[in-house]
């Protein structure tokens, strides 16, 4: 229901708002559209030389009413912006142009691949003007964390704010403004000029203006919709009624491993000694059912630069934890901001022992109180076979997240 709010209002009313206010934080549903205002023979000429029958505006695909567990609830959609069919569709079409960059060669989908849970198998994703300084994040359920804040260090104030910085940047897509780079207001004029975006933006916003937030908007839309809750874990979650029971589609071992993920540790001398009994803690900053990051979070220990130039203290968010890997198993790219850990069992081998550099003055401070955890081998095996449970599949292949254009 929350994304039909706007109906009460007059159409007229919605008209007037939004050719009087174009940065219109809100978009207008499909629905408030009179979509006979296009014609049909122009949505033919210029959707289908694009993207074939990959888009029908009269049949949009379903991104505003996707089946979601109950037990899902953490969700950093603002009121104002809620997914729409046509919102998230035009966001899927800029998410895939690689004329969001300024040399027509970098889309967003070039640095978040979507046969990778929408994360990279490049260590530093390529730009237009050089190498990125930190490894791309996995996109995958974006939406359900209560953090809101964006990017490795948190410097997005919103998804909404994260979307264009990359293309406002100059190494990543070239609208910087500066070093002799064109603006987004140059993005903007080379984008007005498109006739599928006449429609678009005509068929989610009531009106054929291009404006950095409707970009925003729209992109945060496409990015909030993929979603991943079909693995094996979902099974399990669903069939019972809290994280802490057996699963009784797990096995023993993956089952050993959600133990050791939920429960916390008991560490010798109270707070600041080795694990003797207990858990490992995961989920203190990793909470289920979402397994997204705490927003409250200081950085894990690694602390080196992509390029091994330095120090990078400023880094305190992570992606979700689900699709770490594929189905089969094998993960989607390096993980870390500097993809310094290229398997799970890596990843356990480090929070076995974080580093505790003096340099290092934003160590999270649930990992800086305790010294080893002491996992043992059949722990680890365990660990690894749960966080496997936590991969569905339909995100890899859903033709509603697929690159829409016929040639690029």
């Amino acid at each position: 229901m929350k994304n039909k709010k706007l109906f009460f209002l007059p159409l007229i009313f919605l008209g007037m708002i939004s050719c009087q206010n174009d940065d219109i934080y809100e978009p207008i549903s499909e629905a408030d559209v009179n979509v006979s205002a296009l014609s049909s023979a122009r949505i033919s000429s210029t959707m289908m030389a694009a993207f074939g029958d990959n888009i029908d505006l009269d049949n949009l695909q379903n991104y505003s009413n996707q089946a979601i567990p109950s037990y899902a609830n953490k969700d950093n959609t603002p009121f104002l912006n809620p997914i729409t069919n046509a919102g998230a569709t035009l966001g899927r079409v800029l998410f895939y142009d690689k004329k969001l960059s300024s040399n027509n060669t970098i889309s967003c989908s070039s640095c978040h691949k979507q046969e990778l849970a929408f994360g990279d198998n490049d260590l530093a994703s390529q730009g237009v003007n050089g190498q990125t300084g930190r490894h791309s994040t996995r996109l995958v359920n974006a939406r359900y964390s209560l953090e809101t804040r964006f990017f490795w260090d948190k410097r997005a104030s919103s998804l909404e704010t994260q979307t264009t910085m990359p293309v406002k940047d100059h190494i990543e897509m070239g609208f910087s403004g500066t070093n002799g780079d064109q603006s987004i207001s140059d993005l903007i004029i080379k984008l007005q000029a498109v006739p599928y975006y006449q429609e678009l933006f005509t068929k989610a916003y009531g009106s054929s203006a291009i404006t950095e937030k409707k970009l925003q908007n729209a992109l945060a839309q496409f990015v909030r919709s993929i979603v991943s809750f079909d693995s094996k874990y979902d099974q399990g979650r669903a069939a019972t009624f809290s994280d802490f029971t057996l699963f009784p589609n797990y096995t023993a071992e993956e089952n050993l491993g959600k133990k050791l993920f939920m429960e916390i540790p008991i560490l010798t001398l109270l707070v600041t000694g080795d694990r003797v009994a207990g858990g490992l803690g995961c989920a203190g900053c990793h909470g289920a059912p979402e397994f997204s990051m705490s927003p409250i979070s200081g950085n894990n220990g690694i602390i080196n630069k992509i390029d091994g130039s330095g120090l990078d203290l400023n880094v305190t968010r992570s992606p979700s934890l689900r699709d770490l890997v594929n189905s089969a198993g094998v993960p989607n790219g390096p993980m870390m901001h500097s993809g310094l850990i290229t398997t799970l069992e890596g990843v356990v081998d480090h929070y076995n022992n974080v580093p505790k550099n003096i340099q290092n003055t934003k160590l999270d401070i649930r990992l800086a109180l305790g010294n080893s955890l002491r996992v043992t081998d059949k722990e680890k095996k365990a660990l690894v076979a749960f966080l496997k449970t936590l991969s569905g599949n339909n995100i890899y292949t859903d033709s509603k997240w697929s690159n829409p254009f016929v040639t690029q």
